[in-house]
């Protein structure tokens, strides 16, 4: 069993702390009236809208130190949704690592709707979960929960692919936007 924090209650991280409850894992969820509150788990999940990363980094960065810290979210120019507002090479995760160098940072759930994680299918195919940091360990931690839940993990590979994850998430959030595909459906994996 894993102890896992989630910073944020919106329905990202409602679906995240169901599906890790679902896994038999202890969940924490905190919202913004448990500023104050210490982040209990070994893995924290930042569930917040990406404007909200710097402040929150810099309130809970000795909170955060030794932990597993998973960032899903997508910097996507929300009002025009047109592109991502960190540079062309770089990631909201990488800011996130440069600014907590005493956590294991991993991208993930970013490439998914709510409603996919809670649901455990796209379609026909299990939730594939993509992985992208540079700590096997902690990947294995994070695959581990997504697996007891019933998804499907993938290892993106090292956390430079954040940028191609976040690319990837910001296209499914632009499509579903522009009603091209459904806010409960989304991108699938076949191997």
């Amino acid at each position: 069993m894993t102890d896992i924090s989630i910073i944020g209650t919106g329905n990202m991280g409602q679906a995240i702390a169901a599906l890790a409850g679902r896994g038999g894992h202890s969940v924490q969820l905190l919202g913004k009236a448990d500023a104050a509150t210490s982040a209990t788990g070994d893995v924290v999940v930042l569930a917040v809208p990406y404007p909200a990363l710097s402040e929150l980094v810099s309130q809970r960065g000795a909170d955060l130190a030794g932990k597993i810290v998973v960032d899903i979210t997508n910097p996507v120019n929300f009002e025009t949704f047109d592109s991502l507002t960190v540079p062309a090479d770089s990631s909201a995760t990488a800011e996130i690592a440069a600014a907590l160098p005493d956590s294991r940072v991993l991208k993930a759930f970013n490439t998914t709707f709510a409603s996919t994680l809670a649901t455990g299918t796209v379609g026909d195919l299990t939730t594939a979960v993509q992985i992208a940091g540079d700590d096997a360990d902690a990947k294995a931690t994070l695959a581990e929960v997504v697996t007891s839940a019933g998804l499907r993990p993938i290892d993106a590979g090292a956390l430079k692919r954040a940028r191609e994850l976040e690319a990837l998430g910001f296209l499914q959030i632009s499509l579903a936007a522009a009603e091209q595909v459904s806010w409960t459906g989304g991108f699938g994996v076949v191997a």
